[in-house]
């Protein structure tokens, strides 16, 4: 984890509970005498994130059960290494698909002090990060816009007059749902729990997959990005799939990029990456 994280140290359960008193229901000792929660049950998860963004920012948040429930120090990480890669004050972000959870707008506007645009295709998810917006003073320059063209991912959404430091992007992970079903069957097998029934994320059909999983939706994005070298300093997007880099990479390289990047993730337990390129 980034060395300016500050979810790098051990949760303060104590603390965060007094933020959240409902956290309380789903923290336990585990074997080792550690204070923790079971990160496979989505509500408890749901309930740290609450605590974590009430605690560290003094936002009141609140998603659907059904929606995605983000991991927030991963996900503050991904915008840490962007500071770094803009290396820039001020900086004008773009979040591609924000969800119902809203996250990325909310750590960019507290934590770092940033402007931000978010784009969200669901109608339902879009109504909830406004719902977020309304209720959190800090978040009130946050600019929602509606994706109306499923065939789109950009376009539409960058318009004439914009200009953004940087594009964020949490793809959609799988094909189809029923390879999303099949991926959350194996990781309740590699916990070794009992809880099968959901993904223990949560997850709209839109959140989680699109036709032809995050590799096709990767290339489309990047073939998109072309029409708005000017537009956009930095796009960037995690990339859940190492496996997918080296088609996504050759993709890049064919619209002749100035620059482009891997950049990994160290989340612990968990290794991940974002890509990046530019034309300026």
């Amino acid at each position: 984890m980034h060395a300016k994280n500050p979810f790098l140290e051990s949760y303060d359960f104590e603390a965060l509970i007094q933020h959240h008193p409902s956290l309380k229901q789903f923290v336990f000792v585990n074997k080792y005498g550690t204070e923790t929660i079971r990160f496979a049950d989505q509500k408890a998860v749901k309930a740290l994130n609450r605590a974590l963004l009430k605690m560290q920012y003094g936002i009141d948040w609140e998603i659907p059960d059904q929606n995605l429930c983000p991991p927030i120090p991963g996900r503050l990480d991904y915008l840490l290494h962007i500071e770094e890669l803009v290396y820039k004050k001020n900086i004008h972000l773009l979040d591609i698909g924000t969800g119902a959870n809203l996250i990325y707008p909310i750590l960019a506007s507290c934590h770092f002090k940033w402007r931000c645009t978010a784009s969200e295709i669901d109608p339902k998810s879009l109504k909830n990060a406004e719902e977020i917006i309304k209720n959190n003073p800090a978040l009130s320059t946050v600019v929602l816009r509606e994706q109306i063209n499923e065939q789109s991912i950009l376009e539409n959404i960058i318009l004439p007059d914009d200009f953004f430091d940087v594009v964020v992007c949490n793809p959609p992970f799988f094909k189809s749902a029923e390879d999303a079903q099949k991926q959350n069957q194996r990781k309740v097998k590699n916990l070794k729990i009992k809880e099968t029934a959901t993904l223990n994320f949560g997850g709209l059909s839109n959140e989680l997959w699109t036709e032809g999983g995050e590799e096709v939706f990767l290339k489309k994005m990047i073939l998109e990005s072309t029409k708005f070298k000017s537009q956009v300093h930095w796009f960037t997007s995690l990339v859940s799939k190492k496996e997918h880099l080296k088609s996504l990479l050759h993709t890049i390289k064919k619209t002749k990029p100035k620059h482009y990047k891997v950049i990994d993730l160290d989340l612990g337990n968990k290794s991940s990456r974002f890509l990046a390129w530019t034309y300026t």
